[in-house]
This record gives structure tokens, sequence and C-alpha cells, in this order.
């Protein structure tokens, strides 16, 4: 694969980015280091070897899913440091854009 300036460009697009003249010199060393190192992996007969699809032996762990209570509401308004006896009072986050 060839590393020149439309691939960067084509990239920088992709990723929203603009680079200077320095920083597509410095991308370009990088990229072409990067496919280096991949083309040379290539070299490596992997005949025999099962493809590794998970880093553990373990797959899926779940754990069962069990119907359970659910604590009643007083108890969990309990420790609210403002609440109306049905929900959380919470400092207003988000403006309207009328109001900005």
């Amino acid at each position: 694969m060839e590393v020149n300036d439309q691939l960067i460009d084509k990239l920088a697009h992709l990723s929203r980015l603009e680079f200077g003249e320095e920083e597509k010199n410095t991308i370009r060393d990088d990229l072409k280091k990067m496919i280096a190192f991949v083309e040379k992996l290539n070299e490596l007969d992997t005949t025999g070897v099962a493809p590794l699809l998970h880093m553990s032996p373990e797959v899926n762990v779940l754990r069962e899913d069990k119907v359970q209570g659910s604590i009643p509401r007083e108890l969990g308004l309990k420790n609210a440091p403002t609440h109306d006896n049905q929900y959380f009072k919470v400092p207003k986050v988000i403006k309207n854009p009328s109001e900005a």
C-alpha cells in the first residue's frame, strides 16, 4: 500500500482533522512503519494455529436472571438531599436554548 498525500488527506477528512505539512510528514512515516509491521506479520507461518476468538477460555460468563424484589420508594428516597416523596430532585443541568 502506498502512503501518499492523497491517502493522508483522505484520512484527515474522514477523521475531521487538519494537518500541517510537518505533521503530514510525521504521519506518513508512522503509517509506513505500521504497514511494514503488518506486512512482516504476514510472513509468519500460522499453519495449525487456531484463531484466537477470546482472550480467556471463559465464554459468555453470565449470571442467572433471578426475579428479586426492589426496595420501597420511601427507603430509596431516605438519603436523598431533596425529593418530593415520589422523585429525586436535582439541579437543572440542561438549559432551554431560548433562555440562553
